[in-house]
């Protein structure tokens, strides 16, 4: 799942407080030589050096979400300062395994201006805000739980130190009932995204989904 998919659902049951208008993109228009050049690029790149999730997971790559609704399954490596276009924080996958697109990310600072990294136009960067993921395994089946997640402000407030998540807060919280049973937790922290296809997409490699890819 892109984060921008995800974060979609967070919105959708989050309060008020979280709907900031400076989270949108400002900018969805036809991309420009700059970014042309820039998505041409990490096809090239990325298509060779993580073609299948099984590369990603090599790699240092996390599954942390099931299918969404634009057939993407996301992986992160939990490095969000993404320093050159080799380095997306997150790949996605499709249901069989092939690479469809890459998330790119910058620490957010109030206040702050949007990215103005490799010609893409800020507007297209969104703001997300920090939570914690996490993935379990039922030992009994073997079968994974993905799409779990907490507000940074509702981890801290059970004890926890986002920075630092812990199972055993999730227990605390009542999210799980045994911390054991977590494979994955990580600190999603405030940041800017920007979603890339690396799969061609006929609606441009920044739109919200792409129609050669059926869920």
């Amino acid at each position: 799942m892109k984060f921008a998919a995800i974060f979609a659902m967070l919105l959708a049951v989050a309060t008020p407080a979280f709907a900031l208008a400076d989270q949108d993109a400002t900018y969805s228009g036809p991309t420009n030589a700059a970014e042309n050049t820039f998505v041409s690029s990490i096809q090239a790149d990325l298509m060779k050096r993580f073609p299948t999730a099984a590369d990603a997971e090599k790699a240092g790559y996390v599954r942390y979400t099931e299918e969404d609704d634009t057939g993407a399954i996301s992986y992160a490596d939990m490095q969000w300062v993404s320093t050159d276009i080799r380095h997306p924080s997150q790949l996605w996958y499709d249901k069989n395994g092939q690479l469809l697109g890459a998330d790119y990310s910058v620490l957010y600072s109030p206040g702050a201006a949007r990215p103005t990294v490799w010609g893409v136009n800020s507007g297209r960067w969104v703001e997300f805000d920090g939570h914690i993921h996490w993935v379990t395994k039922d030992p009994a089946t073997g079968k994974f739980t993905y799409d779990q997640w907490a507000w940074d402000k509702k981890y801290a407030a059970a004890g926890g130190d986002p920075e630092h998540p812990s199972a055993q807060t999730l227990v605390a919280m009542k999210k799980v009932s045994n911390a054991a049973n977590v494979v994955t937790i990580f600190h999603f922290p405030a940041v800017w995204d920007l979603i890339v296809w690396v799969k061609p997409n006929p609606k441009g490699a920044f739109a919200d989904k792409n129609p050669t890819v059926k869920p």
